[in-house]
């Protein structure tokens, strides 16, 4: 069994008030020196068998048109393990 990890993050150039409010928490609770914060997603897909090209390529088009939003978001397929 082979594990494909998709690890979704907004583009650089993309606010993220999320990830402001966790700086900002993190702040006010004591930890010291974190200068930013950027919230992401991760998705792990199970593939029965090992991860084939074909495969990757499932994968890669699951993230561009569901588990992503390319306009905002950028992602990086890649097999765990």
């Amino acid at each position: 069994m082979a594990r494909v990890v998709v690890d979704v993050m907004l583009k650089p150039e993309i606010l993220d008030p999320q990830g402001q409010a966790v700086q900002g928490a993190l702040a006010r609770l004591g930890f010291a020196g974190v200068t930013a914060v950027r919230q992401g997603k991760r998705f792990e897909l199970e593939l029965a068998g090992e991860a084939s090209d074909q495969q990757l390529a499932t994968a890669e088009r699951a993230a561009q048109t569901l588990l992503a939003n390319p306009v905002i978001e950028d992602y990086r397929v890649r097999v765990e393990g």
